[in-house]
């Protein structure tokens, strides 16, 4: 009798699913007076400034609002960071980066009255801020090189996204922008090189590009799409009413379908060019030449390959259902809208390359083809440099295949049809769309971009303010960056938020600098980290920002930060992912570059390949987010895996051997002066008298040990790279 109760609701959602879905929308309920009244969903205001008893502490806006909440919770802010504690901790935050020793002392000797002001433009106008805050937005958009699922394919050209992303923000490329071109960058701004490449934001889910059921496939891609919009650009969980109405949220069922409506027509373009028509039309004439000249040869290649290529396409298309195989073998002009959405997702598994077939060849065939290869390989002179592509999402045409509800998410249970709309306690009608003339597409995704990026929009806005606040400060005003409903937390000074979200768009004009410039120059961001109980009785989360929270660097920049202070980091930018050494015996499916050259194993991070099934080990141990999904918020986790990978990381030793002969480059130095240098490199500060005895010590007991001063200082600088000090933000 248990066994049989068990199975009854597994039954009864299986009659459910089985039984017709209703065609027509049924009547929805009224969303009730305090959804209505969700803070959230509330019109941006502009509060007053408030007024407060110590204002001497009020360096600008920010501190008054701090300050307020704190004085109303009866708790005193804490004193300033000293200076040193304060220049690294705007240092790691703005580039990732510690500050050279030469930096900490220019500081430290500018006594002017803007001498803060100058290291925070410095800081702004650094190339390394792209790099430091285009990680964190890649972390929203789920980057990766590579597709996930089993095999792992690489994705060869979608870095230039990556790319796309650093250069936008050391530009201070306008957020209302930045969000328009990556949602819509084709539609909006056709002909842009740097938009089309943007569009890529929608191209960064994980695929299994061999899937057979392409209709199941082209749903859990748009399924994936919707939920990150949702998150990312709003804080809103829309993938919790994928299958019924929002349970906590004011989410209907059908405004999930409305959101994904307007990508219903995308389809993945891997091949986009980037380059003006004069200069497409060069390589075309010059692939012409080519062409011309090679025919005869390409002809009798085709013969040999040809006979092939037909039986593999025969063997692969077997694996579809007929519909599918009906799809790919109709006349393109029969197809409707969702037949070309069937046919773009799986004609990439029947279309082969030479090289792919001729590894099927062998005797006579294979000798045929390798000796009709080596004449082709004659005219490789005239044939032209391949031009620039990029891996976008754009439309398939001019007309969208209809979007219905979903019973219980189920691609083959529709129910009735929606149109592309917004959250509809918000605006319950039909987005206004509108084609784009001169391109092949909807223009749903620039009515979605327009909207997203609207000043009246309450939540785009509120949601990048709060997602600076929380990298700077390491927890938001809201404390679930990309959770605004009910399961979320509650802004814990909302009066703060909405005064910085109506300032960056009003004043700031949604310059992303401005507002960084802003929260650093606050008093709030230059308070010591120092714990009081006092405070931390009334407020133990540090909710009202009574002190600086103290956390530990993301695995990235503890990375670049060790190379930097050994002297080797590589400042080039850009280009495709690098590939740093693994651990001897690790293997990854999709591959690893091997042979990559040293100097390029030693550039910035944020330029290492993402494998998306296997992260880089490093960054796996410091609590690197899985690329299957959009995080918002890291863990910070402290586990003895991350002392294993820094206690006996062959790379961490040899950066430690770096930093060694860097602290001892000059002839005749003392110990004391190189344990000194290496302090002020690895620390930004002198030891102290007791420290300084405490490393002449160690560096003592070490060098009868391994019977080599230098090896013995070599360990003297490991131990420095794997402290407390060098790993946290203080």
């Amino acid at each position: 009798m248990r066994g049989l109760l068990r199975a009854l609701p597994l039954a009864i959602f299986s009659a459910n699913l089985l039984a017709a879905p209703p065609s027509a929308e049924p009547k929805q309920k009224p969303f009730t007076e305090a959804q209505r009244k969700w803070w959230a969903f509330q019109p941006v205001t502009n509060p007053a400034v408030p007024a407060v008893k110590t204002s001497g502490w009020v360096r600008n806006e920010i501190d008054s609002f701090v300050l307020a909440k704190l004085e109303e919770k009866g708790i005193a802010p804490n004193p300033a960071a000293d200076k040193v504690t304060l220049l690294r901790r705007a240092y790691f935050t703005v580039t990732g980066l510690p500050p050279t020793p030469e930096e900490v002392q220019a500081f430290l000797s500018d006594t002017s009255p803007d001498a803060w002001a100058k290291v925070v433009n410095r800081l702004l106008e650094s190339k390394h801020y792209g790099e430091r805050w285009g990680r964190h937005w890649l972390d929203l958009a789920r980057y990766a090189d590579s597709e996930g699922f089993k095999a792992d394919e690489t994705r060869p050209n979608v870095w230039r996204y990556r790319d796309y992303v650093i250069r936008s923000l050391n530009a201070d490329k306008p957020y209302n922008r930045f969000v328009q071109e990556q949602i819509a960058g084709d539609e909006l701004f056709p002909g842009n090189a740097d938009a089309l490449v943007a569009t890529g934001f929608n191209r960064h889910f994980p695929d299994e590009s061999n899937a057979a059921n392409i209709a199941q496939r082209r749903q859990e891609l748009l399924n994936d799409i919707t939920d990150v919009v949702g998150s990312t650009m709003m804080a809103m969980t829309y993938g919790c009413a994928r299958c019924h109405d929002h349970k906590f949220d004011p989410i209907l069922h059908k405004d999930y379908y409305r959101l994904q409506a307007f990508f219903a027509n995308t389809r993945i373009e891997d091949e986009a060019h980037l380059v003006s028509a004069a200069r497409r039309a060069g390589f075309e004439a010059k692939q012409k030449v080519w062409e011309e000249k090679t025919a005869g040869i390409r002809q009798q290649i085709d013969a040999v390959i040809q006979p092939r290529y037909k039986q593999r396409f025969e063997e692969r298309m077997s694996r579809f259902p007929e519909e599918i195989q009906a799809v790919l073998r109709m006349e393109p002009a029969k197809r409707n809208p969702f037949e070309w959405q069937m046919y773009q997702k799986a004609k990439t598994q029947v279309t082969f390359t030479e090289e792919e077939i001729a590894a099927a060849l062998k005797g006579t065939e294979k000798s045929r083809y390798l000796e009709l290869r080596r004449q082709l390989a004659q005219f490789d002179h005239l044939k032209p440099a391949p031009l620039p592509i990029a891996q976008t999402m754009i439309d398939e045409s001019r007309s969208a295949p209809p979007t219905h509800v979903l019973s219980v998410g189920n691609h083959e249970a529709k129910m009735y049809e929606v149109q592309p709309g917004f959250l509809s306690i918000l605006d319950p009608a039909e987005a206004a769309v509108e084609a784009v003339e001169g391109i092949n597409s909807t223009g749903r995704r620039a009515a979605l971009a327009r909207w997203l990026s609207g000043d009246s929009n309450p939540l785009t806005t509120r949601v990048i303010v709060n997602r600076i606040w929380h990298y700077h400060f390491g927890q938001g005003i809201v404390g679930s960056p990309s959770d605004f409903g009910a399961m979320g937390e509650r802004p814990a000074n909302r009066e703060l938020l909405d005064w910085l979200t109506h300032t960056f768009v009003h004043t700031d004009k949604w310059s992303m600098k401005a507002m960084h410039r802003r929260i650093l120059m606050s008093n709030a961001f230059q308070q010591s980290s120092a714990h009081r109980e006092e405070a931390a009785e009334k407020d133990p989360n540090n909710k009202y920002v009574w002190r600086y929270n103290r956390r530990r660097l993301e695995g990235e920049a503890i990375r670049d930060s060790m190379l930097h202070t050994a002297g080797v980091l590589n400042g080039k930018m850009y280009g495709p992912g690098v590939f740093p050494p693994l651990p001897p015996g690790m293997t990854t499916r999709g591959g690893w570059k091997k042979d990559e050259d040293v100097e390029d194993t030693r550039r910035r991070s944020v330029y290492t390949f993402v494998r998306r099934n296997t992260r880089y080990p490093m960054f796996e141990a410091f609590d690197m987010p899985d690329t299957h999904e959009p995080c918002a918020r890291r863990n910070l986790t402290t586990s003895s895996t991350q002392a294993l990978e820094l206690m006996n990381s062959e790379q961490v030793l040899g950066w430690a051997r770096d930093l060694a002969k860097r602290a001892s480059n000059d002839a005749g130095m003392s110990r004391e002066s190189k344990i000194e240098r290496a302090y002020k490199l690895a620390y930004s500060r002198q030891p102290s008298a007791a420290e300084t005895r405490s490393a002449a010590a160690f560096l003592d007991r070490q060098t009868g040990i391994v019977q080599d001063p230098q090896v013995a200082f070599t360990d003297f600088c490991h131990m420095l790279l794997n402290s407390n000090e060098f790993v946290f933000i203080n």
